[in-house]
């Protein structure tokens, strides 16, 4: 199914002719009929000669209503744009003409309503104004058919035309994340709340669980059943006009302007940044605007940076993404002050002197598309989920900018990896001079250092900057092999337990060495020494030295006959048995004894 919105001045015909199109009544609302004045929107749906669905939004063309026009024309692609062929255009028109302008919708159908009420000449003189007034639109070429829907004349060509215009237009994405305006909310007795909308890509199906962004918060709801052109449906692909029975939520907590979203897959923003696409230069329009995007209507404050780019803060937040496009209305006059397209959906804060000025800068260089380099060189590091909500990377093996560094589930910006490695590589060296026996910078003194957006990173980070990590510590290569001051101490601590492996020194004895425990703990890290509990200190050859003779005893052995051959004391053989056990080497049977595990 396509789904064309209908556009043009109050009493153009365009709910004649779509109900002569259709042979449906647009107008949903008693006094619309009564008064022959479209107020709200209206939907009705017919099939095309060549057997394509068309769904229609017929929007109301009079200037009070012009917020419903709007949430109507926002989410459809293709535009029937009617002129009354006896009246010509009118006021109404420029605002409609500018709302196709600023939405950026290049498909469509200028159509000239009640022929049977103008001459020829009228006809081709209104034409032409219409076709001057649309030369700055998407519509500028679009096809133009002369129809009565009173007698019927130009209807066969007009339902040919839009057939041949609905071919061209791109076909949308049947997979991937889903974002449906609500347009409209209502109750049905015995099925509770049914919503509607414009489903321009992705596909809902029956028991979809689907996230509400509402006006005032977000909640999860559930797609209890759905319909479209009235008929049941276990699924709806794009582009449909679609109702949903949905669980989980009364009717009066969704409004128009509320968005039913794929949960977890889309932002939501009220901070933006944009860049004129038409309309007046930023510098002259007035900071207090009302927003419409989709079917939201938001009032809005405006920060212009020159004119042609500004920071726009929404009243609520909104699932925004790059390439949006907005139309900016001024709430007072009520007209069309121009569009606006979103390039940045998740601008930073500016809160020091300059900021702005940078921001703006960036600001002005963006792609419309959106740029992945771009976005993560303005953060530092993003994760890859915030990309994806982004709408800035597809498909499961996305490629990676030249300036990019991928790390797990972190993008991050070259520069600033350099930078984290040059601080980290500093602060350790400079940690390391101060103190040659110090164990290193702390993981967390690192992380705090560097501020990292996850920690996960700093295991990258250290490697990246050719630094070691080991025992939650931070060095430089090769930094604990190096004992300084206290290797004359060491070295002869080493002389007397190679003479005697099992006579470990007591703590006077280190004392007079100069070695208490931080000086111990350097010379372990060095693997030069091992140290036990209760202040144990043994070469690291020790244990080994210790299995050679358990493996003569005979098995099981007592700690004593242990002891007795290891010629040492109860203080250094307990501790060492039980290093022995903890290892797997050993195995302690009962409270007297152990043996050698084979």
């Amino acid at each position: 199914m396509h789904v064309i919105a209908t556009a043009g001045h109050v009493d153009s015909g365009k709910s004649t002719l779509v109900r002569a199109l259709t042979g449906m009544e647009p107008d949903r609302w008693e006094e619309e009929r009564r008064r022959g004045l479209t107020i709200d929107l209206g939907y009705a749906w017919t099939t095309l000669p060549s057997g394509q669905e068309v769904a229609f939004v017929d929007v109301p063309g009079h200037e009070r209503f012009l917020g419903n026009m709007l949430a109507g024309i926002g989410p459809a692609p293709v535009v029937c744009f009617v002129v009354a062929a006896d009246e010509g255009w009118q006021a109404q028109s420029n605002d409609h003409r500018d709302a196709v302008a600023a939405l950026g919708i290049e498909f469509g159908v200028v159509v000239l309503s009640r022929a049977d009420w103008a001459s020829g000449s009228r006809t081709a003189e209104v034409l032409s104004r219409t076709r001057t007034e649309l030369a700055g639109t998407g519509l500028r070429d679009a096809p133009a058919v002369t129809v009565s829907a009173v007698d019927g004349t130009g209807l066969d060509e007009l339902r040919a035309t839009l057939d041949g215009v609905l071919g061209r237009v791109p076909a949308p994405a049947l997979t991937g994340r889903v974002r449906l305006w609500v347009d409209r909310s209502f109750t049905i007795t015995g099925s509770g709340t049914v919503v509607t909308g414009t489903l321009a890509a992705g596909t809902l199906s029956q028991g979809d669980r689907l996230e509400l962004i509402g006006h005032d918060s977000s909640r999860p709801v559930t797609v209890r059943g759905l319909q479209s052109r009235d008929a049941a449906c276990a699924s709806v692909g794009p582009v449909s006009r679609v109702a949903l029975n949905l669980r989980d939520v009364a009717a009066a907590d969704v409004r128009r302007g509320d968005a039913l979203v794929t949960p977890g897959a889309w932002p939501t923003t009220a901070v933006l940044g944009i860049r004129r696409t038409t309309g007046v230069a930023y510098t002259e329009v007035p900071e207090q605007l009302t927003v419409h995007v989709g079917t939201a209507s938001v009032p809005a404050r405006l920060r212009p940076f020159g004119a042609e780019h500004a920071r726009l803060v929404l009243d609520r937040s909104l699932p925004l993404v790059p390439g949006d496009r907005l139309v900016l209305r001024d709430p007072g006059s009520r007209s069309v002050l121009g569009g606006a397209l979103v390039l940045d959906a998740d601008p930073p804060a500016l809160r020091r002197r300059g900021d702005g000025a940078r921001w703006a800068k960036r600001l002005a260089g963006m792609d419309p598309k959106g740029d992945v380099l771009g976005e993560v060189s303005s953060r530092g590091a993003v994760h890859v989920d915030q990309l994806r909500k982004l709408g800035l990377l597809a498909g499961p093996d996305p490629d990676v900018p030249s300036g990019v560094r991928v790390f797990g589930d972190w993008w991050v910006h070259r520069p600033v990896l350099e930078a984290w490695q040059q601080r980290l590589h500093a602060a350790v060296r400079d940690l390391q001079d101060r103190d040659p026996l110090d164990p290193g910078l702390s993981m967390g003194a690192a992380q705090d250092l560097l501020k990292l957006p996850d920690g996960k990173i700093l295991a990258d980070v250290v490697q990246e900057a050719a630094l070691e990590q080991d025992g939650g510590h931070i060095h430089l290569p090769g930094s604990q092999d190096i004992l300084g001051p206290i290797e004359t101490a060491i070295a002869a601590l080493e002389d007397r337990l190679r003479t005697e492996a099992f006579r470990a020194p007591e703590s006077a004895e280190l004392a007079a060495l100069g070695l208490g425990a931080k000086e111990l703990a350097a010379a372990e890290r060095a693997g030069r020494v091992l140290r036990l509990r209760d202040g144990v200190v043994l070469l690291p050859s020790a244990p080994a030295l210790a299995m050679r003779t358990l493996a003569r005893l005979h098995q099981p052995f007592t700690t004593s006959e242990a002891r007795q051959a290891l010629n040492t004391t109860r203080r250094v053989a307990v501790p060492l048995l039980e290093y022995l056990d903890s290892r797997g080497w050993t195995e302690r049977l009962d409270a007297g004894h152990r043996k050698v595990v084979r």
